[in-house]
């Protein structure tokens, strides 16, 4: 599908559609499609993804888009050796973060962070180190145990945030949560957005790597190749880039609103 065109005729088929109960449905209360809203140089959420959370169902619907997506990073060939302890909450904690950032009024995610006990993992070399928010789960998956012999320590690299976001909107797409489009388009954007915490350039391939699951033959050969990205693994930002339409490279706007 294409990601916010016809958004009038879209926004006005959305007003006019019938709930299950036969109601009419919840009209958005802003101008869709909607992008992201910035107050400074931070994400903010806004009366349009409160709606938004509501429409896709809420925190359950994004759990089961998480638990896809972590079923399927823990046994990437290559996001796996990130993971010291796959049994850890990490689908729930992701779910909740997301939708606390679409629905602060709803702070699930703060309200488990403050309770959640700090864990001590051992890294690579046998240090032990204590997880107990974002940046310190970043050095433990960046030092883990199972990393690669001579790339213990190295940080996220622009494949590894490719093949997070591949396999991301992949989930999201079979969960069903793209067949919201107003949910895709501003998804997409919205990790677009954040996956610059893990790799400055990675945010001009967030828009192929949504397409890239669109297509049924990319994920069958990524399952036959033992779960492995040829195409993206190893490949540099001046190769990667041939991925990528002129069009989008050069649009510095998206996803934000206008100014």
């Amino acid at each position: 599908f294409a990601f916010g065109a016809n958004a009038e005729e879209e926004a006005a088929t959305e007003d006019a559609a019938e709930d299950e109960d036969g109601g009419r449905a919840e009209p958005c209360p802003v101008p869709l499609p909607l992008r992201l809203h910035m107050e400074g140089r931070s994400h903010a959420a806004t009366r349009g993804t409160q709606w938004l959370l509501r429409q896709v169902g809420g925190y359950p619907a994004l759990l089961r888009m998480t638990q896809a997506f972590y079923e399927r990073a823990f046994v990437d060939s290559q996001l796996r050796q990130f993971f010291n302890d796959i049994h850890d909450p990490h689908p729930q904690r992701l779910a909740s973060w997301i939708a606390e950032k679409m629905d602060p009024t709803d702070p699930i995610w703060s309200i488990e962070r403050q309770t959640r006990p700090q864990k001590v993992v051992q890294l690579v070399g046998g240090y032990n180190h204590v997880v107990h928010d974002r940046s310190s789960a970043h050095v433990a998956a960046w030092n883990s145990v199972n990393r690669e012999a001579g790339k213990e320590g190295d940080h996220f690299k622009l494949d590894d945030s490719r093949i997070w976001m591949r396999l991301m909107f992949w989930s999201a797409r079979e969960q069903g949560l793209f067949d919201n489009e107003n949910f895709a388009y501003w998804f997409i954007g919205f990790i677009g957005h954040f996956v610059k915490i893990y790799e400055s350039t990675a945010p001009l391939f967030a828009r192929e790597s949504a397409r890239w699951s669109a297509d049924p033959a990319n994920t069958q050969a990524y399952l036959d190749n033992g779960r492995r990205m040829d195409d993206v693994c190893g490949v540099p930002l001046r190769g990667a880039l041939a991925d990528v339409p002129a069009s989008e490279q050069r649009d510095r706007a998206w996803p934000y609103e206008a100014l």
